[in-house]
């Protein structure tokens, strides 16, 4: 939960003329929270746990038969999902062929729920392929699927390093999955 922008006081208790954004929750993301033990899917995986519980507990937007679609719990835009496989393996030329194209086909099915649901004017799509890529879970394969709108950067992510997102996850999913397309 973020509160309203408040005035701080400056050295001297003086205000200093910026309004502060908190954002406790991306701390957790920061220290590492969540994050697996080891490679092994039996190492606190949180991919390999999200589709034991219901969809709303972990905010799956769909289930497929070899991948699922989740929100990130630390997006770099409203409506940032992943399309993942259930099977743990941390390499995009470890998924079998039937694997391969549902995650294909997901990712379609997402960019469809998001230009519904939101309007998105454009996606950044891709996967980081291990830790020296970028992959926060390396061990666990992931594609992201990030809506991007004309405009919707400014100078909060350059300036303040915080990116304002203005509904709760469990809201995005809801919507998205009840747009969520039969077919691509």
């Amino acid at each position: 939960m973020t509160s309203e922008p408040e005035q701080q006081s400056g050295p001297v208790g003086e205000p200093d003329g910026f309004g502060r954004l908190w954002t406790p929750h991306r701390i957790a993301y920061i220290q590492g929270e969540n994050k697996p033990t080891g490679p092994g899917s039996g190492d606190g995986c949180p991919f390999c746990e999200a589709p034991k519980h219901s969809d709303e507990e972990s905010l799956i937007v769909a289930r497929g038969t070899s991948v699922f679609a989740i929100m990130n719990l630390y997006p770099y835009n409203g409506g940032h999902m992943m399309v993942m496989p259930y099977r743990h393996v941390a390499d995009y030329t470890e998924l079998d062929d039937a694997e391969t194209a549902e995650l294909a086909l997901f990712t379609k099915k997402a960019m469809t729920a998001l230009r519904k649901a939101s309007g998105a004017h454009g996606f950044n799509l891709g996967m980081n392929q291990g830790s020296a890529a970028g992959a926060g879970i390396a061990a666990h394969l992931h594609q992201h699927v990030v809506p991007r709108w004309g405009g919707d950067t400014n100078f909060m992510p350059v300036v303040g390093h915080t990116k304002v997102l203005p509904q709760l996850l469990a809201d995005t999913r809801k919507m998205l999955a009840d747009v969520w397309p039969e077919s691509a």
